[in-house]
């Protein structure tokens, strides 16, 4: 859950697709954390409300960038989809081999959204809850973090506010599981080209502007299922 600044964002878009940035990331981290270089994507083909519903906005006085056509692959783009999960309507529904996250809807159909997963062996499976949801939430790297990479780790030891370089990006939802912190989120994302892949430390990154349309929809204590296979 590293916060890149923005004049880093070409060298690890290019780090990614070259496969060069494998870092062991702490769990809890949410961060970049690759060793496979991701696929080329085809030229996008959006309509003219998609392309406006990933524009730039500002959000509590906050400013969104808009997301590049080039990184938003059009299987990505939030869409109402007949429901594949079973689930009862206003559940939330992972999908991690195939990188979506659907909210379930009356009359079998679902919200779907694109999201980037956990890479192997760090991702969370099962059933939880939303224990409690922020708006541009605070982030702080965890001790083991720190121990293991303190140059990089300590400078955020007290914390990092909420905002557009926060790697937690413009909203987080916490998921508990028998009434404790799994330490896993579904959150927004300064790098939203990494949607649709497996690169975090285990969290389910989203888009700040698919995240931000999530979280009014979603209460707290609403069932979350993760599903790996």
């Amino acid at each position: 859950m590293a916060a890149p600044d923005v004049s880093r964002r070409a060298v690890l878009r290019a780090g990614l697709r070259l496969g060069i940035l494998a870092a062991p990331l702490g769990l809890a981290a949410c961060v970049t954390a690759t060793d496979a270089p991701l696929p080329t994507k085809a030229p996008p083909r959006l309509s003219p409300a998609d392309a406006q519903r990933y524009g730039a906005l500002e959000d509590k006085g906050i400013p969104i960038p808009g997301v590049d056509p080039d990184d938003l692959a059009p299987r990505n783009v939030r869409q109402l989809v007949q429901d594949p999960t079973g689930q009862q309507p206003g559940t939330l529904v992972v999908d991690a081999k195939n990188r979506f996250l659907y909210l379930v809807q009356e009359n079998g159909r679902a919200l779907r959204y694109g999201v980037g997963v956990g890479k192997e062996g760090l991702e969370f499976s099962g059933t939880a809850a939303v224990g409690y949801k922020r708006e541009w939430p605070s982030w702080r790297p965890t001790d083991a973090m720190i121990a293991r990479e303190p140059e990089r780790y300590r400078p955020w030891a007290g914390g990092m506010a909420g905002g557009a370089q926060n790697p937690l990006g413009a909203r987080a939802l916490y998921l508990f599981k028998d009434g404790k912190d799994t330490l896993y989120r579904i959150h927004g994302t300064n790098e939203p080209w990494t949607i649709g892949e497996a690169v975090s430390s285990g969290c389910i990154r989203m888009m700040n502007q698919d995240v931000i349309d999530l979280y009014r929809r979603v209460p707290d204590g609403a069932k979350v299922v993760v599903v790996q296979g």
